[in-house]
């Protein structure tokens, strides 16, 4: 695992190998930033603060040099196509896209305006570029690592719950960049002598079946890739497992913040500070397709004692010491 050290320092060099922010604050232009996302509009309507900070610290001054443009499907991917061409008919200067329906979706809506990705799953794997070094065409940003964050995090799981030999794994069968993980996921299992069950859903009604067919065949535990769909139901996957007493592992902080038992993963304001690094390198007059994309340099253990105790389960103190966080 990298150390906080050493992704402090890459992070700091990347910031500064980059341009100062002066032709941000004295071009005159307004520049507009697209940001598109399968995920629920947030109560703000504003892109996500990090972003917005980061692009700050860079001489992005809203109302002043940069105008944000968001466009958020609310778990509806079917309409993310129409949100994408509606940001390329207000003629952004680059599009955000969060997620691979979205990273797809403003790939397909144009092959000019530079678009800047994340969360979109393996980049290569999903065939959204052609090759980490050398993107090609005009989208950039940070793929995943979707071979070593699936082995790890279910070695973290099997450390937490040794007895584990089937893993229910619920995923969004209609998001390739989520399927991809699936996949990589029952790879590992397999390597560490884990079964897995798998539940791929594609509508929040089935959500229900997946439950079911859980309570019918108990696993040992849940594994939940996180999109917009299963995200947005998050709060119903927590309760079953908890009802249940089932230990989940999930991807991203926020959802064991939200009660989840325990998670592994890089950090959304990670993400987006780096995200915000590429949009002011296109701004400055880079090619998307000569910006090597990124993979994520640090990773964060989250854990829920509070969950533990709910599902009746001892956190074992090798986890706990290695946990960035333990949610009392």
């Amino acid at each position: 695992m990298i150390t906080r050290r050493r992704f402090v320092l890459v992070l700091s060099a990347g910031l500064l190998a980059a341009p100062t922010g002066l032709q941000a604050q004295t071009s005159g232009k307004t520049w507009q930033i697209g940001v598109l996302s399968s995920m629920q509009r947030p109560p703000d309507g504003l892109p996500p603060a990090t972003l917005r900070k980061s692009l700050a610290a860079l001489g992005y001054v809203e109302g002043k040099n940069v105008a944000y443009a968001g466009r958020w499907a609310d778990g509806k991917t079917a309409i993310m196509p129409a949100l994408a061409q509606e940001l390329v008919n207000e003629h952004v200067d680059v599009i955000v896209a969060t997620g691979w329906p979205a990273a797809q979706a403003a790939k397909n809506a144009t092959n000019t305006i530079p678009i800047v990705i994340a969360f979109a799953g393996d980049a290569v794997g999903t065939g959204l570029v052609t090759s980490l070094s050398r993107p090609g065409a005009n989208l950039t940003g940070i793929s995943d690592m979707a071979v070593e964050l699936s082995a790890k995090r279910l070695e973290l799981l099997k450390e937490t719950v040794p007895k584990v030999s089937r893993i229910g794994v619920l995923w969004n069968q209609a998001d390739l960049g989520m399927t991809s993980r699936y996949r990589e996921i029952d790879r590992a299992a397999r390597t560490l002598g884990v079964s897995v069950q798998a539940h791929g859903v594609l509508q929040a009604e089935d959500f229900d079946t997946a439950f079911a067919a859980m309570t019918r065949d108990r696993p040992d535990a849940i594994f939940m890739v996180s999109d917009s769909l299963t995200t947005i139901n998050r709060k119903r996957v927590i309760d079953f497992a908890d009802a249940q007493r089932i230990p989940a592992m999930f991807e991203f902080s926020v959802l064991v913040e939200n009660g989840g038992l325990m998670s592994y993963g890089p950090s959304f304001d990670d993400a987006f500070q780096r995200i915000a690094y590429y949009v002011d390198r296109i701004i400055k007059g880079a090619k998307p397709a000569e910006l090597p994309m990124e993979q994520p340099t640090r990773f964060y253990l989250f854990v829920n004692q509070k969950t533990a105790k709910t599902i009746a389960i001892k956190i074992p103190d090798s986890i706990l010491l290695r946990a960035d966080k333990v949610i009392e």
